[in-house]
């Protein structure tokens, strides 16, 4: 596309949130271009644990991290790791992340996503049918595992607070845990079951279905990579490599990628990234009947087609370095400690989310360039929220959106 070519509705990436949107729009009779220079729903939208977690209301930044934060960062090994060459990159993040970890700040962020996430299962059911999704999709909740009765105990606030926000949540013993899942190893403890979330089977499919959905719908792709954004008088140009198109409006849906188009709209957005892992293990047949997140260990173990996937882990350290083999391996042992009979791994990855210091997503138009509306940020909730923020986003477009309701998740929230 070398030619300047001119476009009602441009969606910058193809991951699940940009193309839950596009079905959207293009449902509602609007011209949709996405654009996207990989594969659509390649990225962090396939590498994903699987989980649609209306539950995950408690921000990752929350008083039992700030507590922990000093042993969790100089320990490799823990859930929350940083690239220490990446230290000073990632200071100004960081002092954000411990303000926003505070128990005033905490309320606020977690009542802030316990308000999208209430209107989560709805808006997935909606895109279940608009997509063909069904048989992909499970409703048999997800389970955390307490392994110890310290974890549990550190844990009461986030059990509180969820409780007080009308999260579903049930206390298990150690034997209703194993009624539970009879195939998991004998886990001392407790659990805590969100009856009900649910699971896709295959994220990889999930995405294609939404891909060929918005197609069907009239959505065009241009493979091709964004780095310039320009905006003038009732349109935005959008340029990279012999690409060039001007749009009447932009949706910025690039993930980890966001930072710098939104910079670029008048926007500055403390986004950073966060290097998220999976390995997959061939199964015969399903070791589990729904996700289960062995909280002291800070990954999930989703049941998939064919297959079992573990995937977590906070990394902090951007796009540039190889994978850390040191998180493949803590997945891998990790697992063996519930599957010690386990084969070599099949398959592994490595992706990147985009994280917010306050883990609310960012959404709504910049306060620079109204012809620019920002949908990205949702740090490990981008399954969970797409949806919901095409729903969001449709709505200012068509003018029955109410901003006001969005000022939460504002770009206009982190200053100047």
């Amino acid at each position: 596309m070398a030619a300047s070519s001119d476009v009602e509705i441009a969606i910058v990436g193809a991951g699940v949130v940009g193309l839950a949107t596009a079905l959207r729009l293009a449902g509602e009779g609007h011209e949709i271009l996405l654009i996207d220079p990989n594969e659509p729903g390649s990225g962090a939208s396939f590498g994903n644990a699987g989980t649609i977690a209306e539950y995950a209301c408690m921000p990752v930044g929350n008083p039992a991290v700030l507590r922990a934060l000093p042993k969790l960062l100089l320990d490799a090994d823990s859930p929350f790791a940083l690239r220490w060459p990446a230290l000073f990159q990632l200071a100004p993040w960081l002092v954000r992340f411990v303000r926003q970890s505070l128990p005033e700040a905490t309320r606020a962020n977690a009542l802030a996503l316990a308000g999208l996430l209430s209107h989560a299962l709805l808006a997935w059911e909606e895109m279940v049918q608009e997509a063909g999704l069904r048989d992909l999709l499970r409703r048999n909740g997800c389970l955390y595992l307490y392994r110890r009765e310290s974890d549990f105990a550190a844990a009461a606030g986030g059990r509180t607070l969820r409780a007080e926000l009308g999260v579903h949540q049930e206390v298990l013993t150690q034997q209703e845990v194993a009624v539970l899942e009879p195939r998991l190893q004998e886990v001392e403890g407790r659990g805590l079951y969100f009856p009900d979330s649910m699971n896709v089977t295959d994220p990889s499919t999930v995405m294609r279905r939404l891909f060929d959905a918005a197609v069907a719908r009239g959505a065009t792709l241009a493979r091709a990579e964004v780095t310039g954004l320009r905006t003038g008088a009732g349109s935005v140009e959008l340029s990279g490599a012999d690409f060039r198109v001007r749009a009447k409006t932009v949706v910025i849906a690039a993930g980890a990628r966001s930072r710098a188009l939104a910079a670029q709209a008048g926007d500055s957005i403390p986004l950073e990234t966060e290097r998220g892992y999976h390995l997959e293990f061939s199964t015969e047949a399903p070791l589990l009947n729904r996700p289960v997140c062995p909280v002291d260990l800070g990954f999930y173990m989703t049941p998939m087609t064919g297959r079992l996937r573990v995937a977590g882990t906070v990394e902090l350290g951007g796009f540039a370095a190889p994978p850390n083999p040191r998180r493949l391996a803590l997945l891998d042992r990790g697992v063996r400690q519930f599957f010690p009979n386990l084969g070599r791994h099949s398959s592994e990855w490595l992706g990147f989310r985009p994280s917010l210091p306050d883990s609310r997503p960012v959404i709504g138009r910049s306060r620079n360039s109204p012809q620019v509306i920002h949908a990205f940020g949702h740090g490990h909730l981008g399954l969970t929220l797409a949806p919901i923020k095409a729903r969001l986003v449709a709505g200012l477009i068509g003018g029955s959106g109410d901003a006001a309701s969005l000022a939460a998740f504002s770009a206009d929230r982190f200053g100047a």
